[in-house]
């Protein structure tokens, strides 16, 4: 079965020692604008489609005994069903066997499986798309994903994405190494244990910060306005992510969701009837640093909030640029108005987060306080394969209920409250501060 997610989870973990190493050649190549224009968030930049090359025989072609069968059933299954797009494999299997033949490998002694190559060809493949989001997760990093979602997995506690070529902090998964690290949203890692990360993919920036609980992993980390690199070294560790948090605060009902999860459906309902039990007439929905998840899940949570058929979000797909609505599902709670419910984003707010945002924003049943969103207007339909991979394919992009694509700046919110690592540091928070004022009548007035 296949299912649509919006957003993964570059999970990665740890403790921690810092010091700043004064670098100013090094720093300067990481001056950036504010706005956080991620091209995009992976678990790995590699695609597999087994059927994408078809309705050749290309035994013919192939002169070494060690290439199975299997790898030739690969490239026969006939699934090009225009014959003007039947790619010839002659130079393919030719450059294959050179390779074979006259490689020899200059500090390795490790042995490519046919395995190996094909995956490595196919990456190239997809790497001609553009898409950040379009990957192929092998066995080993599909079932990593899995546990990502399910929200229990190893690393460091925070996930990353692509900006100006660089591997960056989207945000710091909250109670993780990474974040008692001190690492925030924004922050660029220029180093992997002395590595460069110029040019990385997400998949290789991923594979060198996880490792098995305990060991270390060593970030050089650039955060804009600094003039020097930060060495941040921190354990790994595994982690069980929180996917719903609640607390009252000041008469307030605060509810934290952390993850889009397959979860956050149930999570949330539980915390729903806390939320009735206490008798609060307002809610705050904290949003910040949830990456995103299941569309399914936005959706249904949505459906608390939002009256029977009001669109919770637009679905644009393929040449024709068809559209598919997703309407609430008639669960609500009770009627909110925007003096009463206040929806907490920021940078690190995206993809399903910014669904359930951007509609509760639009119906008028919320304000939104903090920061400007991520900004992740796709979505991803994932399928699982028989051998334990899956392919994570871009099918649709998605609008508010209003039309509004969030691909391009992400959601302002209505009243701008910044959060500084300061605050962090200090336990201070603003922004929730400024969301029990606000629904207790203060002005407040926007940055």
């Amino acid at each position: 079965m296949s299912l649509f997610v919006l957003l993964e989870v570059c999970a990665i973990m740890v403790g921690m020692h810092e010091e700043h190493v004064a670098d100013e050649r090094e720093t300067s190549r990481f001056k950036t604008p504010k706005k956080n224009n991620f091209l995009g968030i992976l678990l790995a930049l590699v695609l597999a489609a087994g059927s994408f090359v078809s309705g050749l025989q290309v035994d013919s072609l192939i002169s070494k005994e060690s290439q199975s069968a299997s790898l030739f059933s690969f490239f026969s299954n006939p699934a090009v069903t225009s014959a003007s797009e039947n790619p010839d494999l002659t130079q393919f299997w030719k450059v294959w066997n050179l390779l074979d033949e006259k490689f020899i490998a200059a500090s390795s002694t490790s042995t490519l499986t046919a395995e190996d190559k094909i995956n490595g060809a196919i990456e190239g493949m997809v790497a001609t798309y553009g898409d950040p989001y379009t990957v192929f997760l092998p066995p080993v990093e599909s079932a990593a994903f899995a546990e990502d979602i399910s929200g229990n997995f190893s690393g460091i506690g925070m996930e990353v994405g692509i900006r100006d070529n660089m591997v960056t902090v989207i945000a710091p998964l909250p109670e993780t190494p990474a974040e008692r690290a001190g690492l925030i949203s924004g922050d660029i890692i220029t180093r992997i244990n002395d590595v460069s990360t110029e040019g990385m993919r997400i998949d290789e920036a991923v594979k060198m910060i996880r490792g098995e609980k305990g060991t270390e992993v060593k970030l050089s980390i650039y955060r804009e306005g600094d003039t020097e690199i930060r060495e941040i070294t921190v354990v790994r560790d595994t982690i069980s992510i929180p996917t719903v948090v609640t607390e009252m605060v000041d008469g307030v009902f605060i509810l934290r969701l952390y993850s889009f999860n397959a979860l956050a459906e149930m999570k949330t309902q539980e915390a729903l009837r806390k939320y009735v039990e206490s008798g609060a007439k307002s809610m705050v929905l904290d949003l910040r640093g949830n990456p995103g998840g299941y569309l399914q899940s936005a959706v249904a949570i949505a459906s608390y909030f939002l009256p029977t058929g009001k669109v919770v979000v637009r679905e644009h797909y393929g040449e024709n640029d068809e559209e598919k609505l997703y309407r609430s599902q008639g669960r609500t709670l009770r009627e909110f108005t925007p003096k009463e419910l206040v929806v907490l984003v920021d940078g690190g707010s995206a993809s399903a987060s910014e669904i359930l945002a951007g509609a509760l924003k639009e119906h008028g049943v919320a304000v939104l306080i903090g920061q400007d969103t991520f900004g992740k207007g796709s979505v991803q339909e994932l399928i699982p394969l028989p051998d334990g991979s899956s392919v994570k394919i871009t099918v649709a992009r998605w609008l508010t209920p209003n039309g509004l694509s969030i691909s391009d700046g992400g959601l302002a919110p209505d009243i701008k409250i910044t959060r500084t690592p300061e605050d962090r540091v200090n336990e201070v928070d603003p922004q929730q501060d400024a969301a029990i004022r606000h629904i207790k009548g203060e002005v407040v007035v926007s940055e």
